[in-house]
């Protein structure tokens, strides 16, 4: 799911590499395990640096078909019990529904509140999708340096006004590293003249895989910082034995 967000979205036309090789470069060091587990924690911070703390688990199925991943949230009280789950498809949009205990109820999100923000983060249904890189044009904008390590400068703009409804975004700017394909941080241009920052502050590589440790995205309107949203993801474990019986909408309202 949070996965998803560094598979990279960018491409381009760079020596004897073509868009889509970059693409498919880029995508594969994300991708590659069977299904996985992980704790994670989450931070929400307003404009006083208030902050308020969540904790979650997730586990995730990868298939040929497109990725399962399944959310759930253990504290605070406010939250506990919620769960997300999310169908990835390979030629349509994916599907995404949220439990709410409290309604004792399973929501579809449809593709119009896909722009709208995940549970009072500043991360949005959408940014949880694999995004279809056919919808985009890329353009290289320069090389550059990210902690030290090359990278290349990525705009992304969405194709068609649809993208633009349903994501939000009226373009991307990536910074995708140079020695492993890793989007690392990126910039996206919001409709309604925000900006969202995103950056992946701590990464390893694990049985052959780029693994997430801690990220963060801020919302900015000009110089102001809005909110912001950090996560850190701990106890990671690969190619564990995930029932694919846990991942349909009857099982949402049930124990795990």
């Amino acid at each position: 799911m949070f996965r998803i967000l560094i598979i990279s979205l960018f491409s381009a036309s760079l020596f004897a590499i073509t868009n889509l090789e970059v693409a498919k470069k880029s995508e594969a060091v994300m991708n590659g395990f069977k299904d996985s587990k992980s704790d994670m924690i989450m931070t929400l911070i307003n404009a006083n640096n208030q902050k308020r703390t969540r904790k979650m688990k997730m586990i995730i199925l990868e298939k040929k078909s497109g990725d399962k991943s399944l959310m759930t949230f253990l504290s605070p009280a406010d939250v506990k019990g919620t769960k997300f789950l999310n169908y990835e498809h390979v030629n349509k949009d994916d599907d995404q529904w949220l439990y709410l205990p409290a309604l004792k109820k399973v929501k579809r999100i449809p593709s119009s509140d896909k722009s709208s923000s995940f549970m009072g983060s500043d991360f949005s249904y959408y940014d949880m999708t694999k995004r279809d890189l056919q919808d985009y044009d890329f353009k290289l904008l320069k090389e550059t340096k990210v902690r030290g390590k090359k990278a290349w400068m990525i705009e992304a703009t969405p194709r068609s006004s649809k993208v633009i409804k349903e994501s939000g975004y009226t373009k991307t700017i990536g910074i995708v590293r140079q020695d492993n394909y890793v989007l690392v941080r990126s910039i996206g241009f919001l409709k309604n003249g925000k900006k969202k920052y995103l950056d992946i502050k701590r990464l390893h590589k694990s049985k052959g895989i780029w693994l997430i440790d801690e990220m963060s995205m801020t919302t900015k309107k000009g110089k102001a910082v809005l909110h912001k949203t950090t996560l850190k993801f701990k106890n990671i474990k690969l190619n564990k034995a995930i029932n694919s019986n846990m991942f349909t909408t009857r099982r949402l309202s049930k124990g795990m």
